[in-house]
């Protein structure tokens, strides 16, 4: 199946660009562009798609309120920004908003593509300068650590700490040394214990908490 894609992008000459990307590539399908998020929940209930391609700075209401809204009525939805912002604020709001991944503008175009598809995946694509924020964010003491972060082994901590830098799960796999569904099943146990269904719930839990 098609992986449906909403824009949503004021910037009429990157929307026309981003939905030609979409459009034109197999294995996607443009289900939307916009040049505003006011009407997000009644598109994404008409539309079905399966992700949203998020910018934040966009007329009437961010694109991380829009991502609130959604994510409201349609959980299942996954969230991907693109954007140009690259400060503390905006990254941490937008993992808190339930963003699954969080890509500058000058992305390459066959990145955002992959991005897609990790999101789709349960993974949490991010740029490298963004990875490096989520990093920053991480909680100095363990004692201020959420008692859910006993139940994780060190294994699985690894594996959730390499997905916060950026890493699709071909890449954890190749970083750890082990395979792709090896990396699966340590997300699926990641969720169960955590309590959460995706990877930017779960880096919110365990990384943002607190700080």
């Amino acid at each position: 199946m098609p992986i449906r894609t909403i824009i949503y992008e004021d910037n009429t000459d990157l929307r026309g660009a981003l939905a030609a990307l979409i459009g034109g590539t197999e294995g996607f399908e443009l289900s939307g562009a916009f040049d505003n998020c006011l009407g997000i929940v009644d598109q994404v209930t008409a539309l079905h798609p399966d992700v949203v391609l998020m910018d934040i700075d966009m007329p009437g209401m961010s694109g991380i309120e829009g991502v609130v809204r959604m994510k409201k009525v349609h959980p299942q939805v996954e969230a991907l920004m693109l954007t140009v912002f690259d400060d503390d604020n905006r990254v941490f709001e937008a993992v808190c908003a339930g963003a699954s991944g969080y890509l500058l503008k000058k992305t390459a175009p066959a990145r955002i593509l992959e991005a897609l598809r990790e999101v789709t995946e349960g993974g949490a694509p991010m740029s490298p300068v963004i990875a490096r924020k989520v990093l920053q964010l991480f909680p100095g003491k363990p004692a201020e650590r959420d008692a859910d972060l006993d139940k994780l082994t060190a294994r699985e901590m690894e594996v959730l700490k390499t997905l916060s830098r950026g890493f699709s799960y071909k890449m954890v796999a190749a970083e750890m040394n082990i395979s792709i569904e090896t990396v699966r099943t340590y997300v699926k146990r990641i969720y169960e214990k955590l309590q959460v269904h995706s990877v930017s719930e779960a880096i919110s839990k365990v990384f943002l908490k607190n700080s």
